[in-house]
C-alpha cells in the first residue's frame, strides 16, 4: 500500500481506501462487510469512510460492529462520518443540514453507531444554504477543541464556501477545513482540476475522492445496458441512474466504451486502470473504493501496480479517449 498525506495535514491516509455508500445496510449483510473490511485491512487500507445518510445510519452500525468485532487496533486506523442529510427518515429541520445543533447531534449519533470516542475525519455533506457559513465552522471547531473530531471538511461544497469557511477560521483563530471529498473520475474531472485548483497552495486542501469508477460506468459493466444485480439496477437508485448515465446528449456511455476499448488494448482491466489514472493526480490524497465482494475489492487494489507501470503518455490518451 501506498500512503499519502492528506493535504498539507500530518495525517498519513492509505492512497486507497473504502466507503460503505450503497453497499453497507442495504446492498451488502454484515458477513459480507466484516470480510471486505478485512480484506481492506490485510492489505493495508488505514481509512474507513462512511456518512449518517448511508442507509439512514445503519451503514454506520454495520461498520462499527464489524470494527470492533474484528479487534482493529484503533489507532491504527481512521473511520469518517458526514453531516448534512441526516440519519430519520422524513427528517424535522433540526435533524438535518449544518446547524451548529445538528452537527453536534450529528457527530455524537454518529459515535455511537460507529462505536468510537471521536472521529478522525467529519465532513459537511453539502453547503446549506439556510446556515451561515460561520455558524458551522464555530461548531466544527468546538467538536475539534472537545476531541470528538480530529480533522473537519467538505464534501461537493464550491470552492468559494471553502475559501471563505477557511477565512473565517483563520480570522477568528479556529481549526480550517482540511479536506474535500468531491467526485472524481475521467468522466467529471472539472471541479478537483479547475476549480479547487487554488485552494491546495492557499490552505493546503487534501482531497478524498469519490466515485472514481463513475458509478461503475468505467468497468464497462452499462456498455450494453443495465444489469439488474448491478448498483444502477438497485430498487430506488433510479436518480443516480439519472446522474450516471446522463441523457443521450451527453455521451456518457459512448465516452466509457471509449475507455474500455483503450483498456482491452492496454491488455488491462478498466476497473483498477481507471482508478490508477486518479491516483496520477497528486492532489489527491486517497480515492474511495466501494466494492459490495471482495474478489471486486482485490481486482481495485491492482490500481497501485498500474500506476507504477504506466506513465504520463498513458494517462494523457486516457483523457484523449474519454474528452
Amino acid at each position: 500500500m501506498q500512503y499519502r498525506r492528506l493535504g498539507s495535514s500530518g495525517l498519513q491516509l492509505s492512497a486507497l481506501s473504502f466507503g460503505a455508500w450503497v453497499t453497507f445496510g442495504s446492498q451488502v449483510g454484515r458477513g459480507a462487510a466484516r470480510e471486505l473490511v478485512a480484506a481492506a485491512w490485510d492489505h493495508g487500507i488505514n481509512f474507513f469512510d462512511n456518512a449518517e445518510g448511508y442507509a439512514d445510519g445503519e451503514a454506520e452500525r454495520v461498520m462499527g460492529d464489524v470494527i470492533a468485532d474484528l479487534r482493529l487496533p484503533r489507532d491504527g486506523y481512521c473511520v469518517s462520518s458526514k453531516v448534512f442529510f441526516g440519519s430519520a427518515k422524513d427528517a424535522r429541520p433540526t435533524q438535518r443540514g449544518l446547524s451548529r445543533k445538528h452537527v453536534h447531534d450529528a457527530c455524537h449519533g454518529a459515535l455511537s453507531r460507529l462505536r468510537v470516542e471521536h472521529l478522525d475525519l467529519f465532513f459537511c455533506h453539502r453547503p446549506d444554504p439556510d446556515t451561515p457559513i460561520e455558524e458551522t465552522v464555530w461548531a466544527m471547531d468546538t467538536l475539534v477543541r472537545q476531541g470528538k473530531v480530529l480533522y473537519w471538511g467538505t464534501s461537493e461544497w464550491p470552492a468559494a464556501s471553502i475559501r471563505e469557511a477557511v477565512r473565517i477560521a483563520r480570522q477568528h483563530h479556529l481549526h480550517a477545513p482540511t479536506m474535500e471529498q468531491p467526485q472524481y473520475n475521467l468522466l467529471h474531472r472539472e471541479r478537483v482540476e479547475l476549480e479547487y485548483a487554488p485552494l491546495y497552495a492557499e490552505s493546503g486542501l487534501g482531497t478524498t475522492i469519490w466515485s472514481p469508477l463513475a458509478s461503475g460506468l468505467l468497468t464497462g459493466k452499462y456498455n450494453d445496458g443495465i444489469p439488474a444485480d448491478s448498483r444502477l439496477g438497485q430498487e430506488g437508485y433510479g436518480w443516480l441512474q439519472r446522474m450516471v448515465l446522463g441523457d443521450a446528449q451527453s455521451g456518457q456511455v459512448e465516452r466509457a466504451r471509449r475507455f474500455t476499448a483503450l483498456a482491452r488494448e492496454l491488455g488491462v482491466d478498466p476497473a483498477p486502470l481507471a482508478i490508477a489514472w486518479c491516483l496520477s493526480n497528486p492532489h489527491v490524497s486517497t480515492v474511495l473504493l466501494g466494492a459490495s465482494r471482495v474478489e471486486q475489492l482485490l481486482q481495485n487494489l491492482k490500481a497501485l501496480s498500474l500506476l507504477e507501470r504506466f506513465d504520463e503518455m498513458v494517462w494523457r490518451r486516457l483523457e484523449a479517449a474519454t474528452a
